[in-house]
């Protein structure tokens, strides 16, 4: 692939020119020496930042997307799929708590339309939790 440059790479990644630098101090991202006064990046650099946005799509902390870049180099199978089970645990977690947001949510709405006159049962509840401090 021919080379690109900072803004050419982050518009094929689909990111922002400052976001390529944030994972280049990250370590994420080799920083590429000048050529002629311009730093060129190639189709490694694409891979590379096309894997990084996968894996936060999956829910991976930049941390652990530093460590699976460095399991890739070392083929550590064992360690990546240990990491990626514990991110199936928290988005399953996380699913549960959302679901139960939903149902909630979906009481309240229940409540709020039957026309009973008084305050909206929707904004009581998140006045009390505003409140009691909820979030």
């Amino acid at each position: 692939m021919a080379t690109m440059t900072i803004g050419q790479l982050a518009a094929a990644g689909g990111v922002g020119v400052e976001t390529i630098r944030f994972y280049q101090r990250r370590g994420l991202i080799d920083t590429p020496a000048r050529d002629g006064g311009i730093r060129r990046y190639d189709g490694e650099d694409l891979a590379r930042l096309r894997f990084i946005r996968q894996a936060q799509v999956a829910g991976f902390t930049l941390d652990e997307i530093g460590e699976l870049l460095v399991l890739d180099a070392s083929e550590d199978r064992e360690r990546a799929r240990t990491l990626a089970r514990a991110r199936v645990a928290m988005l399953d977690a996380r699913i549960a708590e959302l679901e139960r947001a939903r149902d909630a949510l979906s009481r309240l709405a229940d409540e709020c339309a039957d026309g009973k006159a008084g305050p909206c049962p929707i904004l009581t509840r998140f006045a009390e939790a505003d409140a009691a401090g909820v979030s």
